[in-house]
């Protein structure tokens, strides 16, 4: 059985033990990024939801599924009305899961969620979201007289897709190599891209020597985000009515929503 198959079979089973609807399944993490190194760990995502009654309790489930996290398998999931939530606050990893390029499983009532979705998708909730991710990296990882190259993508990747987000005013791509694609110094394109396959032959915890082209890239594209972050106005949108009445039609409430709607 392929790595695809098991990761299906898990999904099976928590949708008999959970007795929920999986409603969308992606890979996040390094192996959507395109940059996993032969060590990397399958990072599952899912949306889901349960029976409308469910939703009717004075105390409702939890709205998150913890799967496994075995060392080789990390898969977890949010409930519908926790995503749509998270939708509305234009919640940039929500979006990433969205637009996985590896999908495990979908259905139509998702499309309609990625259709209702895509009005909320806030560019300076993203921008802010990728810049704290690179700084983040930055400083816990990237100090150092040495580093682990992979951390060097944990902070390129999200500040190109801020970077994209910027130029191109829509969600950026998963990939790296699509990120790749915008237009960049040639200096670094050529060390980023030299980067990348001295990374396919390390593992995940090989230190080495700071590639002195990114480290000032990276300082410098830091510096200009944080004044760009704070420079950007609030374009979340708030009004909810498109994602709370795709809440009611995918929970099978229509009768709720056509009440609403006449009244």
């Amino acid at each position: 059985m392929d790595m695809r198959d098991t990761i299906r079979s898990e999904l099976r089973k928590i949708v008999e033990k959970h007795h929920v609807r999986i409603l969308y399944a992606a890979e996040s993490g390094s192996r959507a990024w395109g940059f996993a190194s032969p060590d990397s760990d399958y990072d599952v995502r899912f949306i889901y939801v349960r029976p409308a009654a469910d939703y009717l309790r004075l105390k409702e489930p939890r709205d998150v599924i913890e799967w496994v996290n075995d060392g080789l398998l990390d898969i977890n999931g949010w409930d519908l009305k926790k995503a749509l939530a998270q939708f509305a606050r234009g919640n940039a990893t929500l979006y990433e899961w969205s637009h996985s390029p590896v999908v495990y499983a979908t259905t139509p009532e998702w499309e309609s969620v990625e259709h209702v979705s895509a009005a909320y998708f806030s560019e300076k909730a993203a921008i802010f979201h990728y810049y704290g991710t690179a700084m983040s990296t930055w400083s816990t990882s990237l100090t150092g007289k040495t580093v682990k190259y992979k951390k060097y993508f944990y902070a390129l990747r999200p500040l190109l897709a801020a970077n994209y987000i910027e130029r191109y005013h829509q969600v950026p791509p998963v990939r790296f190599d699509d990120l790749m694609k915008m237009e960049m110094d040639a200096q670094l394109r050529a060390t980023i891209e030299e980067l990348l396959e001295i990374k396919k032959r390390t593992t995940e915890g090989e230190e080495n020597p700071h590639m002195p082209v990114i480290r000032s890239f990276l300082e410098q594209e830091l510096q200009r985000q944080r004044t760009l972050c704070s420079a950007l106005p609030d374009d979340r949108n708030p009004d909810c009515t498109a994602l709370d009445d795709c809440f009611v039609r995918l929970i099978g409430l229509d009768h709720v929503l056509a009440e609403r709607q006449g009244s």
